[in-house]
């Protein structure tokens, strides 16, 4: 990653040359732009491990970001979901000898070198089970496993380290439980699980499809290959009905999840969805769930339900009761209730329009220096146990905005969040643009 100012020094000094021998200088920023995003990509791709996930996030939230800013990088941090630079074939074999045995190929009929799909620690192969069933062969990257925990450790102390400006965050047990959800993925048995949990409790879904696991090891897992047409091409291509139709489903299905499997599905960016040709949602990679045997906390539905009928106060107390406000903290309710409105604002509509210029609003008024929301942030708490919770729920209204999709999020929650029951004929009964 340090190469890349560096590197972006060097274009801008060759562009300039460019401009003074005539060339547009709209034209050579935009190529600039391509060059930088490109080494990237191929930078991040190559670090692999938390370096990745890293620009995987940014995938997910670059909705959030201004236009200009945004557009070079787009196609790059849509291939860092589930395109990355592969490894070498001979790697990929040691491992699945070590896995699966020295016969492994003869658990196949037909195994495919060539990567289908390459992403943080792993890398998936396309190949026929024994049995004649089409599998997708997961296979975790030689070293991931100690180069993330070497990439989270560095996070936990260049957190601590700026824990002293975010007074109202107790900084310590969150980065301690991030870190041990993210060591999580790197157990292919543990994942295989988590992935038989949801199969079983989708199975014959009329509008979800989890693949079945087959086989697994600890660092590679095989189970169902799904066809279908990635999130991310509905993103870039879809119609307005294709893009409703995946937005519903992505958002029942992350609320969904905790009631049927007492999970909840926390990797929500785009690489790890596909609509099928029997129009279905295709759900993939289940290393990051949230454990939530009692379904998603009743609390945080009573409390978006408060936020909703505007009671200020009543939100800060519950915000306290739940440790998203240290005793310590002095907090203005009104402001807090402004500082949580792009959660609280799509319960208003029978039909919200999630697009890029609303989250690009919203971001750019929580994170404006000097504006009280600013200061907001600073004194809210993330309790360890909602971390994940939040990270979905962020992540979603991110994804959403890239469908641009219009969601019945009202009725979404009144049906599936425990705590939340809003009567429609008090919201807006047209869709919000």
């Amino acid at each position: 990653m340090a190469s890349l100012p560096a590197t972006y020094a060097g274009r801008t000094a060759l562009g300039f040359g460019k401009r003074v021998g005539g060339k547009p200088a709209e034209a050579i920023a935009a190529e600039m732009s391509a060059r930088t995003a490109e080494q990237m990509f191929k930078v991040l791709g190559e670090l692999k491990g938390g370096a990745m996930k890293l620009g995987q996030a940014m995938s997910v939230f670059e909705a959030a970001l201004p236009e200009e800013f945004a557009a070079p990088y787009r196609a790059m941090l849509t291939k860092l979901q589930d395109s990355a630079p592969a490894m070498p074939t001979s790697a990929i074999h040691k491992i699945l000898s070590e896995e699966l045995g020295e016969d492994w190929r003869d658990r196949f009929i037909e195994f495919n070198d060539q990567p289908a799909a390459a992403a943080s620690i792993g890398q998936v192969h396309k190949a026929t089970w024994h049995d004649g069933r089409v599998v997708a062969v997961k296979v975790q990257y030689p070293g991931a496993d100690k180069a993330l925990v070497a990439d989270l450790n560095q996070m936990i102390r260049m957190g601590k380290l700026f824990a002293g400006w975010i007074p109202g965050l107790d900084i310590k047990p969150l980065l301690e439980e991030l870190k041990e959800r993210a060591i999580e993925e790197l157990d292919y048995l543990l994942e295989s699980q988590n992935q038989r949990a949801f199969a079983v409790a989708f199975e014959g879904d009329p509008d979800f499809h989890i693949p079945h696991v087959l086989a697994a090891a600890p660092h590679v897992l095989v189970s169902e290959w799904i066809d279908g047409r990635p999130l991310s091409n509905i993103i870039a291509e879809g119609t307005p009905a294709e893009r409703d139709r995946a937005g519903l489903l992505y958002e029942r299905f992350l609320l969904t999840g905790p009631s049927r499997a007492g999970l909840l599905h926390a990797d929500p960016h785009p690489g790890n969805f596909r609509m099928t040709v029997e129009d279905k949602l295709c759900v993939l990679d289940f290393g990051a769930v949230s454990r939530l045997p009692d379904g998603l906390p009743v609390a945080m539905g009573t409390l978006l339900r408060i936020a909703q009928s505007g009671n200020a106060e009543d939100v800060l107390e519950g915000l306290r009761a739940e440790g998203f406000v240290k005793p310590n903290i002095d907090v203005d309710a009104d402001a807090i209730l402004s500082y949580l409105e792009p959660f609280v604002e799509p319960t208003r509509y029978e039909s919200f329009h999630f697009n890029r210029n609303w989250i690009r609003g919203e971001f750019a008024r929580l994170n404006d220096m000097k504006s009280p929301d600013f200061t907001i942030g600073l004194k809210i708490n993330l309790p360890p146990s909602y971390a994940l919770i939040h990270r979905v729920w962020m992540g979603s209204i991110a994804v959403l905005c890239q469908l641009d999709a219009n969601v019945p999020v009202l009725a979404e929650l009144n049906a599936w969040v425990p705590g939340f029951t809003v009567d429609l004929v008090d919201t807006v009964s047209v869709e919000r643009e």
